[in-house]
């Protein structure tokens, strides 16, 4: 049922087969339900500084560096982008609000998806535009023995972030892959025209308020509703995947 799309896909780069050895997976809105946490505390600090960013755009914003999204606001709201120290206090004002909300769960079916994953020998990177210091210890809580070091991506390893592909060329180069051995799961535009630009294979789980239509105008290859459903559809995937050549 897959067929179709990943022949496109592999018309569309000049690519001969699909060769699966990793998956690569954003982590906001893909891996943990982090996003209406986010999507609040952009909108209230915003706001403590005299700026509008509804939480709706939040969303569209998501995978940008916090420094860009500020500065697309600022130029907005105030003709100008934002000073290196209004970006720091704003950066931190909404870090500061964000850790002050309960804690966002592991979204449903990730884990159910990475175990299948992991049964069959791929490779599972993560390709995040957070910088959080306690990224690894909050991945291993819930997705134990999965993710390492060498094999993430975050804003500390990029200079430009999502759309940019760089984030996943860098997350192809640790992994010692080509675009046709891996595959991107991302849950926002920006993340998708990433993955896309970067010639990967990209997935999009629309996880968040966004309609269908704006993860396929920004180039999304396959697109399912939730993670679960993505987990349930995994071995239909997985075979399609392993058959498909040009």
């Amino acid at each position: 049922m897959y067929n179709d799309k990943i022949e496109n896909y592999l018309r569309r780069h000049d690519y001969t087969g699909i060769r699966l050895r990793a998956v690569l997976f954003d982590m906001d809105g893909v891996l943990f339900d982090s996003m209406p946490n986010h999507a609040r505390a952009w909108h209230e600090a915003m706001a403590l500084y005299g700026m509008h960013l509804s939480p709706e755009e939040a969303y569209m914003h998501e995978g940008r560096t916090g420094a860009a999204t500020i500065n697309i606001v600022s130029r907005r709201e105030r003709g100008t982008d934002a000073t290196p120290e209004e970006i720091e206090r704003i950066y931190k004002t909404k870090t500061d609000l964000f850790n002050a909300l309960p804690k966002a769960q592991a979204m449903p079916g990730a884990w159910e998806l990475i175990r299948q994953l992991k049964s069959e020998g791929l490779a599972i990177l993560l390709v995040t535009g957070s910088g959080q210091a306690s990224l690894l210890d909050r991945l291993n809580r819930h997705f134990p023995d999965t993710f390492h070091q060498e094999l993430m991506v975050t804003a500390y390893d990029v200079s430009r972030g999502k759309p940019d592909p760089e984030p996943y060329l860098k997350a192809l180069a640790k992994g010692g892959l080509h675009p046709w051995e891996a595959i991107v799961v991302e849950n926002a535009p920006m993340g998708v025209q990433a993955g896309v630009a970067a010639g990967i294979l990209t997935l999009a789980v629309n996880t968040g308020p966004l309609p269908d239509s704006v993860l396929l105008d920004a180039g999304a290859d396959l697109l399912f509703p939730s993670m679960t459903a993505l987990s349930e559809q995994w071995p239909v995937l997985r075979e399609s995947l392993a058959g498909t050549t040009l």
